[in-house]
C-alpha cells in the first residue's frame, strides 16, 4: 500500500397511521402527437418485466404499488431504526421505494467502528461473513422486520442491496456455518477467486476472479445456492420486496466461462425463480460500464440493471448550458426498451474515482434529478448523500454509518419531480428541445402533464408548441401558473428554473415541519461539553430526546447543552421530532461522539514482530473532518524510535482530532491493505497477534 487514501478504493460496490384513500390515477395511455420541434423524441412501448406494471396509487401520498412506477430513495448507510423514523419523511417526498444498505453479516474491520470513512468503513457493508440477517453497522434482523412492517404501512417497497459475488478477503472472519454450509473453505471460492481481476473484458476474469481484492464466492455450488437462497427468503419474509445485486456482472451467465465443468452458471436462473414470491419482486442487477458487461443479457435474466454510463453523460450536461434531447434518451446501453434503473451519482460515483461530491453541488444534484424523475423511461435511484456533505467535505458534518442523510432528498424540486412522476404512469413520454436551442428541455407526458427545465445561466420566453391540453397549470415547483392556449404554451422561464406542469392526479399535502440541528453543528466535539442549537419551522410542536429518553419540547433557537456525562470516545443520540399543522410528523437523529484529543507530545508504542524489518515507521492520518486527508507524511510515514526496552515509539507533534495509524517497516504493515488504521490512543502499546 503506497498511501492511505481510499476514496478510490470503495467498494463498488414506523410510526404506525391509518392510511386512506389518495387521489385515484384516472389517466389512461395515450400518446399525444409529436409537437413540430427541432429536435423530438417519443418513447416506445414498456418491456415487460419480473415486476409487472401497476398503474394505481392507493394511499395518501400517492405512492406507487410497483417499484418501477415510482422513485427509489437510497438509504446510504442509514439503520434499520434510522429508515424506519424517516418513514413519513421518505412518504411525504414521494419516494414510493427504499433501498437498504447490505443487511447481511459484515467484517468488523476498523475496531468495528461507526464512522463512513475514518474508524469503520461504510464499505465493510460489502465484505460479508454470511448471509444471515443483521449486522453491527445497520442494526439487528427484529429491527429489520420493523422498518419494513412500517414500510408497508405507508405504501412503500423495500428493496435490500445484496451482494452474493465476494466475502470479505480476511477469511478467519467467515462464519463457520457458512463453510459448513458449502463444504469447507476451499468450496466457497473459485479456484482463482483470491486473484484479483485485471483485465474486466476478459470474462473469465471478470466473473471467476476477486473485485477489489475481495474473494470471489463459486456461484455456481448448489450448497451455496441452497444457503443463498435461504437467505433470500428470509429476507423476504421479514418484509423485502425485491433485491439490488451488487457487482451483477462478475456472476457468470449461462454460457459464460465455468470454473468447474460439473457445475453450471446457473445462479441467475435460481435466485431469480427459486425464491418467494419470484414473480412478484423488483430485481436489478449493478453492471457498472467499464468493461465485460453484457448489459442486455442481465436484463434478460434478472428483469433490470443499472444504466452507469447513462447517469455519467447527464452529469456531464449539467456542466454545461446544453441539455439535448437526444443526451437525454440514450440510454446508452444498446437494447431499444429497456428496464434500468437510473442515476444522477450513485454511491459508487460519489465516494470513487468521479468525486461527484465535487462536481455537483446539491442544486445541481435536484436540478438533474428532476429530469430522471420526469422521464417514462427507467426507473430513477436517488443517491442520500451524507448529512451534511459539501464540495470539501464529502462524509459530512457528522461522518457517521446509522443517521440518516442529507435533507436534499425533501428539496422541493426532488418532491415535486417525484409526486410528477408518481402521477404521470401510463402516460407516454415526448422529450424535445425546442427549436434553436438546446439549453430547454421539454417533457411531455400525455396531453396531462409537462416538464420544463432551462439548463441556461439567462431566461427564455416560452412560446413553444405543445400537446397539453388548453388550460392553465400550476407549476408544482414554485407555485405559480401557465397558460396553454391553440396548442402553444408561453410564457418565461428563469436560468436553471424547473418547471412541473400538471393538475390532474396532483396530491395537495402539507409542508412538512422541519427540525434539524443548525447548520454548523458537527458531529464530533472536543472537551466536556458542547452546545448545540436546535432549528424548529413550520412546526406546532417539536420536542427532542438524548438516547431514547424523555421527550422535551423545544422552540426555534433553543439551545441545549450534551456530553458532560460520557467518557471520552463515548457516543451519544439526540432525536428531534416535529409535526405540522396537518398532523405529518417528522423525525431525524444525530450521533455525536465526544473526542479526546491527541495532544502535542502524546506517545504511542509498538511492539515490533519477528520478521520484521529494523526500521519501522508510523503512518498516521486523519481522514474524517473532510475529502482532504491529513497526514504526519507522506507514506510510509514517520520512523520511530526504539525505547530502552525494545519497543518502538512515536511521539506527536501537533494536535489531532480524529488520527489513525499504521505501522510499517516498508514491506509488512500492522494494517491490511484496504483495511484502517488503528484508532490512536494515548500511551498504548500496539501489538499484531
Amino acid at each position: 500500500m503506497k498511501n492511505k487514501k481510499l476514496l478510490a478504493l470503495a467498494m463498488t460496490a414506523v410510526m404506525g397511521i391509518s392510511l386512506f384513500a389518495g387521489c385515484s390515477d384516472n389517466s389512461k395511455k395515450e400518446n399525444g402527437n409529436n409537437s413540430t420541434t427541432a429536435s423530438s423524441v417519443t418513447s416506445t412501448e414498456q418491456e415487460t418485466t419480473k415486476n409487472p406494471s401497476a398503474s394505481t396509487t392507493d394511499n395518501a401520498y400517492g405512492l406507487r404499488d410497483n417499484t418501477k412506477d415510482g422513485t427509489i430513495l437510497h438509504c446510504f448507510a442509514w439503520s434499520f431504526k434510522t429508515i424506519t423514523e424517516s418513514m413519513e419523511d421518505i412518504a411525504m417526498a414521494g419516494f414510493s421505494t427504499i433501498q437498504t444498505s447490505p443487511v447481511n453479516a459484515c467484517y468488523d474491520g476498523g475496531d468495528a467502528g461507526k464512522e463512513l470513512f475514518g474508524s469503520g468503513k461504510w464499505y465493510y457493508h460489502y465484505q460479508p461473513t454470511d448471509w444471515k440477517i443483521g449486522n453491527y453497522q445497520l442494526g439487528t434482523k427484529d429491527e429489520f422486520k420493523v422498518m419494513c412492517e412500517t414500510a408497508h404501512k405507508y405504501g412503500i417497497k423495500v428493496l435490500v442491496d445484496v451482494a452474493p459475488n465476494h466475502t470479505t478477503k480476511v477469511t478467519e472472519a467467515i462464519s463457520q456455518d457458512l463453510i459448513n454450509a458449502v463444504g469447507g473453505l476451499d468450496k466457497l471460492y473459485h479456484s482463482n477467486g483470491m486473484t484479483t481481476i485485471s483485465n474486466y473484458n476478459d470474462r473469465t476474469e471478470c466473473t471467476l476472479q476477486a473485485v477489489g481484492g475481495l474473494y470471489d464466492v463459486n456461484t455456481e455450488n448448489p450448497d451455496f445456492q441452497n444457503y443463498y437462497i435461504e437467505y433470500l427468503n428470509d429476507v423476504i419474509a421479514c418484509g423485502a420486496d425485491g433485491f439490488r445485486y451488487d457487482t451483477a456482472k462478475h456472476i457468470g451467465l449461462k454460457d459464460d466461462p465455468q470454473d468447474n465443468p460439473s457445475l453450471p452458471n446457473n445462479f441467475w436462473e435460481r435466485v431469480t425463480t427459486e425464491v418467494t414470491n419470484a414473480d412478484k419482486l423488483f430485481m436489478y442487477g449493478e453492471c457498472l460500464q467499464d468493461g465485460g458487461e453484457r448489459i442486455s443479457d442481465y436484463i434478460d435474466v434478472i428483469g433490470a440493471t443499472t444504466a452507469s454510463t447513462y447517469g455519467q453523460f447527464l452529469r456531464g450536461s449539467f456542466g454545461t448550458s446544453a441539455l439535448s434531447a437526444d443526451t437525454v434518451t440514450n440510454l446508452r446501453i444498446g437494447k431499444a426498451t429497456p428496464n434500468v434503473v437510473t442515476w444522477i451519482e450513485s454511491h459508487d460515483n460519489y465516494t470513487g474515482d468521479d468525486k461527484t461530491y465535487s462536481t455537483l453541488d446539491n442544486d445541481k444534484v435536484a436540478r438533474a434529478w428532476s429530469v430522471l424523475a420526469a422521464r417514462e423511461i427507467g426507473t430513477p435511484l436517488f443517491f442520500a448523500r451524507p448529512y451534511g456533505a459539501t464540495s470539501s467535505n464529502m462524509w459530512g458534518t457528522f461522518n457517521k454509518i446509522g443517521m440518516a442523510g442529507d435533507n436534499l432528498y425533501k428539496d422541493p424540486i426532488v418532491v415535486a419531480s417525484n409526486r410528477f412522476r408518481n402521477a404521470m404512469v401510463g402516460l407516454k413520454e415526448n422529450v424535445f428541445n425546442p427549436e434553436g436551442t438546446d439549453a430547454v428541455l421539454l417533457i411531455e407526458r400525455g396531453t396531462k402533464g409537462l416538464y420544463i427545465y432551462n439548463n441556461s445561466k439567462s431566461s427564455y420566453d416560452l412560446d413553444v408548441a405543445t400537446n397539453l391540453e388548453n388550460g392553465t397549470y400550476v407549476d408544482r415547483v414554485a407555485g405559480g401558473s401557465y397558460t396553454v392556449a391553440d396548442g402553444k404554451i408561453t410564457g418565461k422561464i428563469d436560468a436553471k428554473q424547473v418547471i412541473i406542469l400538471y393538475n390532474e392526479g396532483y396530491v395537495d399535502l402539507s409542508a412538512p415541519a422541519t427540525v434539524k440541528v443548525d447548520d454548523a453543528t458537527q458531529g464530533n466535539f472536543i472537551g466536556e461539553s458542547t452546545d448545540v442549537k436546535l432549528v424548529a419551522e413550520n412546526a406546532t410542536k417539536a420536542t427532542y430526546s438524548i438516547d431514547g429518553g424523555e421527550e422535551v419540547e423545544f422552540k426555534n433557537g433553543d439551545t441545549i447543552t450534551i456530553g458532560k456525562d460520557l467518557d471520552y470516545s463515548d457516543m451519544t443520540t439526540v432525536t428531534l421530532r416535529g409535526e405540522n399543522a396537518a398532523g405529518n410528523k417528522t423525525c431525524i437523529s444525530y450521533i455525536f461522539k465526544k473526542q479526546d484529543p491527541i495532544k502535542e507530545g502524546t506517545k504511542i508504542y509498538f511492539v515490533k514482530p519477528d520478521g520484521w524489518a529494523d526500521r519501522v515507521c508510523a503512518y498516521v492520518y486523519d481522514e474524517s473532518s473532510s475529502s482532504e486527508v491529513k497526514m504526519n507524511g507522506s507514506w510510509p510515514g514517520v520512523e520511530m524510535t526504539v525505547e530502552a526496552d525494545g519497543t518502538y515509539c512515536y511521539t506527536f507533534t501537533e494536535e489531532w482530532i480524529n488520527p489513525l495509524v499504521i505501522f510499517t517497516d516498508g514491506t509488512n504493515q500492522s494494517n491490511g491493505a484496504m483495511e484502517p488504521g488503528a484508532a490512536v490512543i494515548a500511551d498504548k502499546i500496539y501489538t499484531i497477534e
